[in-house]
């Protein structure tokens, strides 16, 4: 049996900002169908993990951990939960703050935790064969492994989620918090900068990212975030795996979080909607098609190409609801948008799991128009709510998605390749077209009852990948 150590920043459902924390909740739940895999998990211990999971964790042991001039005690904590076993790693200076990103020592605290991490592998009763740590924030953790060999013949995988983030830091705090000889700052120096993520992309054995089209893309500038360099002389140990979803948590048949459970009847979905109107204080127009954009309004999510054109769609029959968080300019700009069509729009500047869900239940359409997107988290979830999702054709959006073909019937949604308005203009008519050609959308809906994106397969992908590192386990 090989022994694996997910090494992350955030994990459902005990902490969550965005897709990391759902990969980390759900992959190691996939990887246990396998009896060849034993995944532990270990995670920061955050003030703001409920106290419903605290009051579970159990106490395991305490050491120190030096970083630059001060020692710092840390206590690891440990709890079982779906058959998986986690470590919490506990620290008052570091983690006991509101939230878990956006503070100015950031780099510190993850460096800490990487420190900890290794540290801790002398502490628990687990000796890992692979370390597979996931994004900047675990990146420093396989530098640590790689150098320090704390487990003998232990290998390391690093996953990219998203590129565009990587832990940089001053060039003259390497001996102080990195605490290593000066000999090994080239493996993290980018740039007259110390970069967590290049440092995981120099030392990992295997370099993984969460979809195939992402890791082609990674190599190249335009989205490799400048280290496309490092991929491309590294480039026979990426491999791109395709995320996959926890098709029971995200079931409307079961979903607790929706008014109306449904398997696929169009019938259910209007219920919903009607539930969701009144919920929202919006009257819906049953006669017109409900499109809905579900997002961190940020420029990655090629909000500035919906901007440029959705007052044109809008003299459409049509209805739309934006729900999310983030930069001033759209939450000004999709405020005033509903503002300026109170019958058509909607806006909701906020994140509730709930609506969310209620809203990919609710929907005809997704519009998800991406500048870049390693695998995108919100078409799956629309697939599995029978919500056609609406793309461009990058990343994990490419991989999930199949622009419909009318001639042959196939595809389960609708993309434009070129990151250009008007080309998405065109496609939103389109979808707008074939769902009053009730043959052609009935086909659509077909096609995407077939659409399945559980972590089956790519877990099996993970293994294989496992078994490469480690024909034969060392510790079983």
């Amino acid at each position: 049996m090989e022994n694996v150590l997910f090494v992350a920043s955030e994990c459902t459902p005990f902490i969550k900002t965005g897709g990391l924390a759902d990969v980390i909740g759900s992959l190691p739940q996939a990887l246990k169908q396998n009896e060849q895999v034993e995944v532990r998990v270990i995670l920061p211990l955050y003030d703001e993990i409920a106290e419903e999971w605290k009051s579970k964790m159990e106490y395991l042991t305490s050491f120190d951990v030096r970083i630059g001039w001060r020692n710092q005690e840390t206590t690891i904590y440990t709890l079982k939960y779906n058959q998986i076993n986690y470590y919490f790693i506990s620290n008052e200076y570091y983690f006991t703050r509101k939230g878990i990103y956006g503070y100015y020592d950031d780099g510190e605290r993850f460096v800490y935790f990487s420190h900890a991490v290794i540290e801790a592998l002398d502490h628990i009763d687990f000796k890992p064969d692979i370390l597979h740590a996931h994004d900047w924030q675990a990146g420093i953790s396989v530098v640590l492994a790689n150098i320090l060999r704390p487990v003998p013949e232990m290998k390391t995988v690093f996953t990219i989620h998203n590129i565009k983030y990587q832990g940089m830091m001053p060039i003259d705090i390497f001996e102080d918090f990195f605490q290593l000889d000066r000999e090994h700052i080239g493996g993290l120096e980018w740039e007259g900068m110390l970069n967590c993520l290049k440092g995981a992309l120099f030392h990992a054995d295997k370099i993984t990212t969460v979809s195939k089209t992402y890791a082609e893309e990674i190599k190249h500038p335009y989205y490799g975030e400048t280290m496309d360099p490092v991929l491309r002389h590294r480039e026979k140990d990426v491999v791109g795996i395709l995320n996959g979803i926890d098709i029971k948590e995200y079931n409307p048949l079961t979903d607790p979080y929706i008014a109306v459970n449904y398997r696929s009847a169009r019938s259910k979905k209007i219920e919903n909607r009607l539930v969701l109107g009144e919920q929202i204080n919006f009257e819906m127009d049953l006669d017109k098609p409900l499109y809905t954009i579900v997002t961190r309004l940020v420029e990655q999510k090629g909000l500035h190409l919906v901007k440029a054109i959705v007052e044109e769609f809008l003299r459409d029959d049509v209805q739309l609801i934006i729900l999310g968080t983030g930069e001033y300019e759209f939450e000004d700009y999709f405020s005033k948008l509903a503002s300026w069509f109170p019958d058509k729009v909607s806006t909701l500047l906020m994140f509730d799991e709930g609506l969310a869900r209620q809203l990919y239940a609710s929907a005809d359409f997704l519009i998800m128009p991406s500048k870049f997107e390693p695998c995108g988290l919100a078409q799956l979830i629309a697939l599995q709510y029978k919500t056609l999702p609406i793309v461009r054709e990058t990343g994990g959006l490419k991989d999930t998605v199949n622009s419909y073909n009318e001639i042959t019937g196939e595809g389960n949604g609708f993309s434009f390749t070129n990151y250009n308005a008007h080309d998405l203009l065109h496609v939103l008519q389109y979808s707008l077209e074939i769902y009053h050609r009730d043959d052609h959308f009935q086909q659509l809906i077909k096609n995407v009852n077939k659409s399945q994106f559980s972590w089956k397969d790519s877990a099996m992908e993970y293994r294989d990948l496992y078994e490469q590192l480690v024909p034969t386990p060392i510790y079983g």
